[in-house]
């Protein structure tokens, strides 16, 4: 649960670095069964939607796992198909992303995309060309 907070709240901070207004919880995509995705931006992301995001961290040696963990990203490319289905009713006014982190490295491969997107912001606003590295690190 720590490490979920702490990924969470490293992306909503990187999305303030980058002038990407976001907030976290929001109260405003409530699903049917009262649960909300971990955070969302208040400002378009990507083709003039906002973005919504969840972040999960998959124990890649739980044994529900281990079979998905024989190939590099399996079990977090897993999560990320259970993620959207439980996500695919927020309103068209957002986009979901998945990001899904297994603990022996992995990472899913749209959340890669995302971080490379989320690292190339900060660096045309900072202009430190090594903050994507940052950002994966």
């Amino acid at each position: 649960m720590a490490r979920h907070h702490k990924i969470n709240d490293l992306i909503w901070r990187s999305l303030c670095k980058a002038n990407v207004s976001s907030v976290k919880e929001s109260s405003r995509l409530v699903r049917v069964d009262g649960k909300r995705p971990d955070s969302s931006t208040l400002i378009p992301w990507h083709a003039g939607k906002a973005m919504a995001w969840e972040v999960t961290v998959v124990n890649t040696l739980a044994e529900s796992y281990l079979t998905l963990s024989a190939s590099p990203g399996g079990s977090a490319e897993h999560a990320v198909a259970r993620k959207s289905a439980k996500y695919s009713s927020l309103p068209p006014s957002h986009t979901f992303q998945s990001l899904a982190l297994e603990t022996l490295g992995p990472i899913n491969s749209t959340g890669i995309s995302f971080f490379t997107e989320l690292g190339r912001r900060l660096s045309d606003v900072s202009g430190d060309c090594r903050k994507t590295t940052y950002l994966f690190q």
